[in-house]
């Protein structure tokens, strides 16, 4: 049951958190960058597979852990790693072989996912330690 709440609340905090980064930074930036490869209509179930997948591993690999140790700040250090390689993966990959990806949209994206995955495992091993303590 813990792992459930844990699960629900980290994503939770992660949508929240990701729609404002994805409407306030990221989009204005693809809108500077790569207007012409934006869609008019987000895929609700390609990003739906995303979220729910990753923050699924964010449990497995980061969360869980720090949960299992009592360590809030292992979740906040070892998600600002997961989140820079997730986000980094793609960010440079993009930027290796696509005309028109700008370093500044591989910076800040890295940095937003780290940010982002970062807070999201701390806040749901906070959290969750808050709901159902012991």
């Amino acid at each position: 049951m813990q792992i459930l709440v844990l699960y629900v609340i980290t994503a939770v905090v992660f949508l929240g958190l990701d729609a404002l980064g994805l409407s306030k930074i990221m989009r204005p930036l693809f809108e500077t960058h790569i207007p012409n490869m934006l869609r008019e209509d987000v895929q609700f179930v390609a990003a739906g597979v995303f979220y729910l997948i990753y923050v699924a591993g964010l449990l497995y690999f980061v969360s869980v852990p720090a949960l299992r140790d009592n360590a809030p700040a292992m979740a906040l250090f070892n998600g600002a790693i997961l989140g820079a390689l997730a986000y980094g993966t793609f960010e440079f990959t993009a930027f290796s072989v696509l005309k028109g990806w700008h370093w500044q949209m591989v910076a800040t994206d890295v940095a937003w996912g780290a940010a982002l995955t970062a807070v999201s495992a701390w806040a749901g091993v906070m959290l969750t330690r808050w709901v159902m303590p012991g």
